[in-house]
């Protein structure tokens, strides 16, 4: 599990140490933050990792210590990202690079080291966070939309490469959570964003949490190369 020290990500790693998962999450910076979570977890045997998901050095050390620690992995959660929202004409080259490299070819990087595994195995789920804004764009994040929409793209592409090994790529794509980014937002700001939303509320961690939990368990064992939303109706497909 990518990105496990705060927000959704700290909601879908307590979730699955809770239903009797052995979770190794990472973080980038927050330390602090990911102990505490650990701490509190349920059970045993977990891990936590320190990367940064745009070197590929420290996420290819990321995977040598997960695989040194365990032999078998059954799920994998891409969660990390970043955000450098700009309008186009004021964008620089190396934000946008930035987020491609983290949201995009990070995930890359995890699914190719670990899909070995499962594959090996011929078995395994993966379930990579993408995001409503990589379904309809928004002005100002047009980097962020494109690594999103990019993502699940390259979801359904491997999802087809590697189905014949029972090995499932299924993608979860959140609207408006309440998050430390949201937390920003005045309450104008919040409420014309409920004003979108058919359900007329934003959604919370946990609502991330439970879809993933069904993505990466059998009941969800026919489903691969989709896309499930988490939004409230912010976009429907």
């Amino acid at each position: 599990m990518t990105g496990g020290s705060r927000g959704i990500g700290a909601a879908i790693v307590q979730l699955l140490a809770k239903n009797g998962a052995h979770v190794a999450f990472t973080y980038s910076s927050r330390k602090e933050s990911a102990e505490a979570i650990l701490k509190d977890l349920p059970g045993s045997g977990h891990l936590i990792l320190q990367m940064n998901l745009s070197d590929e050095s420290s996420v290819q050390e990321c995977m040598k210590q997960l695989t040194d620690a365990w032999s078998e992995v059954d799920g994998v959660v891409n969660n990390a990202g970043i955000t450098k929202d700009q309008l186009l004409m004021r964008m620089k080259t190396e934000d946008f690079d930035s987020v491609i490299n983290t949201n995009l070819r990070g995930n890359f990087l995890i699914i190719k080291a670990l899909s070995k595994i499962m594959m090996k195995a011929r078995r395994g789920s993966i379930v990579n966070i993408t995001s409503v804004i990589g379904q309809t764009g928004n002005a100002g994040q047009s980097n962020y939309a494109a690594s999103k929409a990019g993502l699940i793209a390259f979801t359904k592409s491997i999802a087809q490469e590697i189905g014949s090994r029972n090995v499932r790529l299924n993608c979860v794509a959140p609207g408006f959570i309440v998050t430390e980014m949201t937390g920003a937002l005045n309450e104008d700001q919040k409420q014309a964003i409920q004003n979108k939303v058919p359900l007329e509320t934003l959604g919370q961690p946990e609502d991330v949490a439970h879809a993933v939990l069904f993505l990466l368990s059998d009941e969800s064992k026919y489903m691969t190369g989709h896309t499930l939303n988490v939004n409230g109706g912010l976009y429907m497909n």
